[in-house]
C-alpha cells in the first residue's frame, strides 16, 4: 500500500529536513492497516523588537514592533513553525486499488484565549497579536487534514479533501527552520505558531480543500494537477464574494535515487469584490476583478562531505505577500490604482552541513519577499520587502529526538525605504514518532 500518500505532512517534513523518518505505529485490522504518527515540540523563544520611538509605519511588515506598552522584548514557551501533530490514517487494497484516508490533528501548546490569530494558526490553534496567557486557559486544536486517496502504480493517485497546497509547498517543507522557529513575526507572547521563513522567501502554501491527480512515476518525474476551493482575499475589505470558478494548482517534481531534487509549481485564481466609491460606500452591481497567478521553482542537491544546498524562488501577480491573497491588489477606492493587482517575488537560499561522525547539523538560510505597488498606486507605507537570515544548530540526539538552537535577524522596509529591525533566539526539542 502507498503509505507515502497517507502520511504526507509529518513524513515529508522530516524527510525534507534530512532527519531519520518517523516510525509510525501500525495496527492491522482485517484488510485495513491503521497508522498513527506525529510530533510534539516546544521552544523557548526570546524576541527583541524595534522600539516605539524609532519604529516606522510599514503596512505588511513582518518585523515585530513593540506594542503600546512600550515593551520591546518578549519571552514565551511555544510551538515552532510546526504545531504538535497527530496523524491518523487507514489504508487498504481492494480490487487492485490502494485506498486511504487521513485525519491530521494539530494542537498548539500555548493558551488560546480568542486573541487575533496569526497567519499560520488561523482557527483554533492560533495565538496572535493580542493573545495573552492567563490562568484557566486551554490550548486549541487545528484540523488541517481530512482527505482520501485512491489509485495504483498504473493509474496514479487521486486525492480529495483538505490537505497542504501545491504552490510553495516544497519551499516550506525544505526550510531548515521547519522543525524550529525561524522568524516569529510579532512581539506577541504566546503565539501558535512561528513564521519560519513564511513571508521571508516564500508565500505560505496553506491547507486547502482540493481534488487533485498525481501521475505515476515517469522516470523520476511526477506531475500533480488539481482544483481547489477558491480563497477569499483577506485585504479587499468588502466581505466574502462567491467565486464562479475554482482555484487551480499544479506541480512537477523530479526525484531519483541520486542527490538531486527539483520541482516547479503554479497557482491561478480569479479574485472579485464589490466596487466602492471614494468614501468607502459599496456600489451595488459593480465589481472589481483581477487574476492571481504565481510560479515557483527550486531544488536541493546533496554535496560530498555532508553539505546540502537548496533554493526556491517565486514570482507572482495578484497573489500578494506572506499568505495567499494578502495585500494582493490596491483596494483603496480613493487611489488611482484601485482594483489593480500587485506584483511580488522572492527567494529562499540555504546551506546545511552534517558534521561527519556526529549527530550535529549546522545551517544558514537567507530569505527575501518583495512587493511592488500596483500601476498608478501611491502608497508609501506599503511594505516593499521582508528579509531575514537564520542560523541553526540541530542535534539529532536519537532517531526520534532532535534538540535545536536558532538565531534569526529580520528587517522590513516600506516603499520609501523606512526600516524596522528585530531578532529572535530560540532553543527547543522536537520528538517525532
Amino acid at each position: 500500500m502507498k503509505q507515502q500518500h497517507i502520511r504526507f505532512s509529518i513524513a515529508a517534513a522530516l524527510a525534507a529536513m534530512c532527519a531519520p523518518a518517523a516510525h509510525a505505529v501500525d495496527v492491522t485490522a482485517g484488510d485495513w492497516k491503521l497508522s498513527f504518527d506525529g510530533n510534539v515540540n516546544a521552544d523557548y523563544i526570546y524576541s527583541n523588537c524595534e522600539s516605539l520611538d524609532s519604529a516606522k509605519n510599514i503596512g505588511g511588515g513582518l518585523t515585530c514592533v513593540a506594542p503600546n506598552d512600550g515593551q520591546r522584548s518578549s519571552s514565551s514557551v511555544s510551538n515552532g513553525l510546526l504545531p504538535a501533530a497527530l496523524s491518523i490514517s487507514a489504508a487498504t487494497t481492494q480490487a487492485g486499488y490502494d485506498i486511504g484516508v487521513t485525519f491530521g490533528l494539530y494542537p498548539g501548546i500555548s493558551t488560546n484565549n480568542g486573541g487575533s490569530p496569526n497567519l499560520q494558526g488561523v482557527g483554533a490553534a492560533g495565538g496572535g497579536a493580542v493573545a495573552t496567557n492567563t490562568a484557566l486557559g486551554t490550548a486549541g486544536l487545528d484540523v488541517r487534514q481530512v482527505f482520501l486517496t485512491f489509485g495504483n502504480k498504473e493509474m496514479g493517485t487521486v486525492l480529495a479533501g483538505r490537505n497542504i497546497g501545491l504552490f510553495g509547498a516544497d519551499a516550506i517543507l525544505n526550510d531548515m527552520t521547519l522543525l524550529g522557529v525561524g522568524a516569529n513575526g510579532s512581539n506577541a507572547a504566546p503565539t501558535n505558531t512561528s513564521l519560519g521563513s513564511i513571508g521571508y522567501g516564500y508565500i505560505y502554501t496553506d491547507w486547502l480543500a482540493q481534488i487533485n491527480y498525481t501521475t505515476p512515476d515517469l522516470n523520476g518525474v511526477k506531475v500533480t494537477i488539481g482544483i481547489f476551493d477558491p480563497l477569499e482575499s483577506l485585504t479587499d475589505g468588502t466581505g466574502p464574494t462567491p467565486k464562479a470558478t475554482p482555484g487551480f494548482h499544479g506541480k512537477v517534481a523530479y526525484k531519483t535515487d541520486g542527490p538531486l531534487y527539483l520541482s516547479a509549481s503554479f497557482i491561478y485564481e480569479k479574485q472579485e469584490f464589490q466596487r466602492s466609491d471614494a468614501l468607502g460606500n459599496l456600489i451595488t452591481g459593480q465589481k472589481v476583478s483581477y487574476d492571481g497567478t504565481g510560479f515557483d521553482f527550486g531544488g536541493k542537491y546533496d554535496l560530498p562531505m555532508g553539505f546540502q544546498v537548496a533554493a526556491w524562488g517565486y514570482y507572482a501577480k495578484g497573489l500578494g505577500t506572506t499568505g495567499l491573497f494578502i495585500r494582493s491588489a490596491d483596494t483603496d477606492p480613493a487611489s488611482p490604482g484601485y482594483g489593480e493587482n500587485r506584483k511580488s517575488y522572492g527567494a529562499l537560499a540555504q546551506v546545511t552541513y552534517k558534521i561527519p561522525d556526529t549527530n550535529y547539523k549546522l545551517g544558514v538560510n537567507y530569505g527575501t519577499s518583495r512587493l511592488s505597488l500596483a500601476d498608478k498606486e501611491v502608497n508609501p507605507t506599503l511594505v516593499k520587502l521582508n528579509d531575514k537570515v537564520s542560523l541553526g544548530v540541530y542535534d539529532q540526539l536519537t532517531p526520534n529526538l532532535m534538540l535545536l538552537a536558532e538565531g534569526t535577524t529580520m528587517w522590513s522596509k516600506n516603499q520609501v525605504g523606512d526600516e524596522n529591525k528585530a531578532w529572535v533566539a530560540n532553543v527547543g526539542a522536537f520528538v517525532s514518532f
